[in-house]
């Protein structure tokens, strides 16, 4: 069986699209799933197939027991990956996305096995560049609100509702945990291109940290500061599509 026509818990908004010269695996933010890629694919051309990634712990994964430390969730996601890298692949990864995107792909490489022609990290300081993580996944509940709050990532309509704030509570603190206990390792530079998005109005991701990104590729290295704060993915989206898909073209 071909992988045009293998289904895959981890991709499940995946359009097939067995003409496709790259396939895009897109890694969510912490607290966020594959919904967040979901309308992507509408800004790309045919021959990019969109696949966004969902972990476990959320969507239709939500009985799926979550991951904590991001080791064991990056050896999940090669394993079961595997099978959709025999095409040209690139992944891009927002925030805790971008770290995921970037121990894969050192990963894969370090297994001498296929490798990404492109990746774009997004919302992330360099590994070389970040700072110790206040530690906030084990905060008891009142104090882990008001940081979420603060974080203004999570839409103010889930805070009144304490029943889904029972369910995403318990997934938050483990994709915090990942986050927060990363620490970015001293590794080769990758030899694929590295295109990197930061907004200038990230108080935690200062663009000298995007900027950083450079330091980890042996290829080209590009960077785009666009306006808004940490989630600028949402609000920025058309240009970051664009920027995308203008890279991945040259590659293809």
């Amino acid at each position: 069986m071909t992988t045009s026509v293998i289904k895959s818990p981890w991709i499940p908004l995946r359009r097939l699209n067995p003409n496709a010269s790259v396939r895009l695996f897109c890694f969510p933010y912490a607290g966020g799933g594959a919904q967040i890629y979901k309308n992507w694919q509408e800004g790309f051309p045919p021959s990019i197939e969109v696949c966004p990634v969902q972990l476990p712990g959320r969507g239709e994964r939500v009985s799926e027991p979550r991951f904590s430390q991001i080791k064991p969730l990056v050896e999940a996601i090669a394993e079961a990956l595997l099978p959709f890298f025999d095409r040209p692949f690139a992944f891009f990864g927002h925030s805790m996305g971008a770290a995921i995107s970037y121990e894969l792909a050192q990963l894969l490489r370090r297994e001498k096995a296929s490798t990404p022609i492109h990746l774009f990290v997004s919302g992330h300081s360099a590994p070389h560049l970040m700072n110790r993580q206040v530690i906030t996944y084990d905060l008891p509940d009142d104090e882990f609100v008001k940081e979420l709050r603060i974080l203004k990532g999570t839409p103010e309509e889930v805070f009144e509702h304490p029943e889904l704030m029972a369910l995403m509570i318990p997934l938050l603190r483990a994709d915090f945990e990942v986050s927060e206990t990363y620490v970015g390792s001293n590794q080769p530079p990758l030899d694929c291109p590295i295109t990197a998005f930061g907004g200038v109005e990230d108080q935690d991701v200062p663009p000298e940290k995007i900027e950083g990104w450079g330091a980890h590729t042996n290829g080209p290295f590009l960077s785009h500061i666009l306006p808004g704060g940490h989630f600028f993915i949402h609000t920025e989206q058309p240009a970051i599509v664009r920027a995308v898909v203008r890279d991945l073209s040259r590659r293809a």
